[in-house]
């Protein structure tokens, strides 16, 4: 997102409005793709924080706003830190070069602005 977006609050608002008619036309897809997040989510062998730092990961590399916003978010409400979010993303950018450290500068934005909550 660039400087005149309105953030991440808002990005992760207007995209779970627009998944309304698709949970409305298409239930079962919508249902079935909840399950998976609600298992894969589920603590293991990774607790779920974990879990989702790798799913943040994912996210930047394949530069996705919504799944950064959604997932910081997330992060955020299960007591991640900054400095555990800057090493996950440390790992994101020497994976994924130049396009992976525009996003995690994306990600540290929104843990900034979900974090004053």
């Amino acid at each position: 997102m660039n400087q005149e977006s309105p953030g991440y609050r808002s990005l992760t608002r207007s995209i779970s409005k627009s998944l309304e008619s698709m949970r409305a036309d298409l239930p079962e897809v919508m249902q079935a793709f909840t399950d998976l997040g609600r298992a894969a989510s589920k603590a293991g062998a990774l607790d779920p924080k974990t879990k989702e730092l790798i799913a943040l990961a994912l996210g930047v590399a394949a530069r996705c706003d919504g799944c950064i916003g959604f997932h910081v978010k997330t992060l955020v409400k299960l007591g991640a830190s900054k400095a555990e979010l800057q090493e996950m993303l440390a790992m994101a950018v020497y994976m994924g070069g130049g396009p992976s450290l525009m996003y995690s500068a994306n990600a540290l934005a929104a843990f900034d602005e979900f974090s004053q909550a």
